[in-house]
């Protein structure tokens, strides 16, 4: 458990005065030199001009801050090596080497090498794509995955390659062209266009021209929502507090824990390979109760198959009296034909529902409460549901009014409640709703669209991709922020835009035209991004849970493979706190919290601020693996 600057602080072997420009070696020479001296029989020096004396007669080399090598892109290069130990340090790798950008037509990567195929200069391939070389040790494929981060007071970049190196240029005016292609390579790579300005305009469309060139962009609203939050007495968390997290409870699971439903009235939900067990919602977290519902137990008389496969989604509903469980048709396939009403009252399974349209079976990939507050409802009887080319609302009531007879073997039909299907090409991957009832849709391409509570049909707002699928999304209860995951950072959007007649509306409510500020992107840092491995990426970013009027969520929290990472959520929306200092391109903060915990982490969220507590600015953030639960509490210390 840490803050993301805990590793990072460690400095680079030499100080922006180049002391140790030559290298470890000198270094290491003195230290041995130092050393022996020492046995020999140690000696106070009487003055600083004693110590001087004696580091100037080891011959130590120092270069000159201006002198510059005579060699095209030089730079230094160092590895981080110890990981998170306490041995962790950044050693020199090179002295002196340097960097180019080619265009390969081919790059495998295994264990130990990398093949690529230089192009000629004359021929373009359609799977071409840039690469970075630095010196003999780093050959890397320009993209996110790389999670480079400058640090233009420093004049460095670090970023993962099999490993995390950092870069230190010479002179400022290399910095600064280092980057500059290494953002033009980076667009080409992602879109497929070389990155000229009329290219950016068809990328991402004339009114987004701020996400291309963020120094471009109107970020007056960004000011205006951190005045207005520092003012609201829903945010009372501040800016800078020095926030704990404390571990309040952790309990077994009962079998493999899949999916986490949790509840803001009595009690949340673990579902299970096999079941749901029952937990107990308290102000410091969750609980267990004892109580374990079994799929297999007989509970359905119309021979579930619930049984034979694990849901995957769980959504409760009716004041948390009743949950949908969905579950995919096939392995590592999110589709499904269906899904089955559990009555969490009688532990049992009471309808089998199925998903179709105009007599025609259907499928869909995810389902979601029509509203924030929604599940707490008595009465509802409606949700949403989105597939590939789908965005609909169905509706459990009977057509016909009749009560569903249990004993029947075939499946009930949802109604079409409302909705509509695209012809092709939207490739929705993810959606969620707001407390009105708004929608906002994430895709494979990495646009995010905006629906209206009035029309399914045509979005509102939609923001253009910044080159990688959406696989999950979330927004504030009021509508104004939108949180989207990638598998290598989080974008956070604002919605809220002035109109032509001076009103303040999100962009569910109206077009936004050409008044759009830049987001801004939640990474890990490299050193982070590596620790988590390769395989592992961000999963379920998630703003906390209000749904009242006039409250703000406080937290961010996603998952990445062992870590639950944790941003506040004013701190990020301050445009003047040091993550933003001397950046390059879009805004990226790297100011988070992590847990780390002993296995894959399956969901991390927070419980509804109603369980939040005198002593904490928040509710319990509840995080779980497979086989346990843990609680923690945010703490703010003074």
């Amino acid at each position: 458990m840490g803050g993301a600057h805990s590793r990072e602080d460690l400095e680079l072997l030499d100080s922006d005065e180049e002391q140790q420009s030559e290298g470890e070696e000198n270094y290491q020479d003195a230290e041995e030199k130092s050393q022996r001296s020492a046995e020999r029989g140690p000696k106070t020096p009487s003055s600083v001009e004693d110590v001087e004396a004696k580091l100037k007669a080891l011959k130590l080399k120092y270069a000159s801050p201006s002198q510059s090598p005579n060699l095209k892109n030089a730079v230094k290069l160092y590895l981080h090596v110890g990981g998170n130990t306490p041995k962790a340090k950044w050693v020199t790798s090179e002295k002196l080497t340097c960097y180019s950008f080619s265009k390969t037509s081919r790059m495998e990567v295994d264990d130990e090498e990398y093949v690529e195929e230089e192009e000629d200069d004359d021929v373009e391939k359609e799977d071409s794509w840039w690469i970075l070389r630095v010196g003999a040790k780093i050959r890397v494929k320009v993209s996110a995955e790389m999670q480079l981060k400058t640090f233009g007071s420093e004049r460095r970049v670090d970023f993962v390659a099999r490993g995390v190196w950092a870069m230190k240029f010479f002179t400022v005016e290399d910095y600064k062209v280092f980057v500059g292609k290494f953002t033009d390579c980076m667009f080409e790579n992602t879109y497929g266009y070389e990155a000229t300005e009329q290219n950016r305009v068809k990328v991402y469309g004339k009114d987004f021209i701020g996400w291309a060139k963020p120094e471009a962009a109107d970020d007056s609203v960004w000011e205006d929502a951190e005045d207005s939050l520092l003012s609201s007495p829903g945010s009372a968390t501040p800016v800078r507090a020095n926030q704990d997290l404390r571990e309040e409870f952790e309990e077994a699971a009962h079998g493999g824990i899949q999916s986490l439903a949790l509840g803001a009235l009595d009690n949340s939900f673990l579902v299970g390979d096999s079941g749901i067990q029952v937990v107990k919602n308290f102000s410091h977290g969750i609980q267990g109760k004892g109580v374990y519902v079994n799929f297999d137990d007989g509970s359905y008389r119309g021979g579930s198959s619930l049984a034979r496969s694990t849901p995957r989604k769980a959504l409760l509903m009716r004041a948390e009296t009743n949950m949908l469980l969905m579950s995919p048709m096939n392995e590592g396939k999110p589709h499904t034909t269906g899904l089955h009403q559990f009555d969490i009252e009688t532990g049992k399974v009471v309808t089998e529902w199925k998903f179709e349209k105009d007599g025609t079976d259907i499928t869909m990939r995810d389902i979601t409460n029509d509203s924030k507050g929604a599940q707490l409802d008595p009465s509802g009887s409606t949700f949403l549901g989105l597939d590939d080319n789908r965005l609909c609302r169905w509706d459990m009531r009977d057509r016909k009014g009749m009560v569903q007879d249990l004993a029947r073997a075939n499946a009930p039909i949802l109604n079409w409640n409302q909705g509509h299907q695209f012809s092709r090409g939207t490739n929705f991957q993810c959606f969620a709703s707001t407390g009105d009832g708004s929608i906002v849709v994430g895709s494979l391409d990495g646009k995010i669209r905006l629906y209206s509570i009035n029309s399914m049909r045509q979005a509102k707002t939609a923001f253009p991709g910044l080159g990688s699928p959406i696989t999950h999304v979330d927004v504030t209860y009021d509508g104004k922020w939108i949180l989207g995951t990638t598998d290598t950072y989080l974008i956070l959007i604002c919605t809220m835009f002035t109109d032509k007649d001076g009103k303040t509306k999100t962009g569910f409510a109206g077009r936004m035209g050409n008044r759009i500020s830049a987001p801004r992107l939640l990474k890990l840092t490299p050193l982070d991004s590596h620790l988590a491995g390769t395989n592992n990426k961000f999963r379920n970013a998630q703003f906390s849970w209000v749904t009242e009027n006039g409250k703000q969520e406080r937290h961010l929290v996603a998952t990445v493979g062992k870590f639950s990472v944790i941003w506040n959520f004013q701190q990020v929306k301050n445009g003047s706190h040091e993550c933003y200092l001397n950046q390059e391109g879009l805004k990226s903060c790297y100011c988070y919290k992590i847990v780390l915990k002993d296995d894959s982490i399956v969901d991390s969220r927070f419980m509804h601020d109603k369980f939040a507590v005198t002593d904490s600015p928040e509710a319990p953030l509840v995080i779980a693996t497979p086989l346990k639960v843990s609680s923690f509490s945010i703490s703010s210390r003074r």
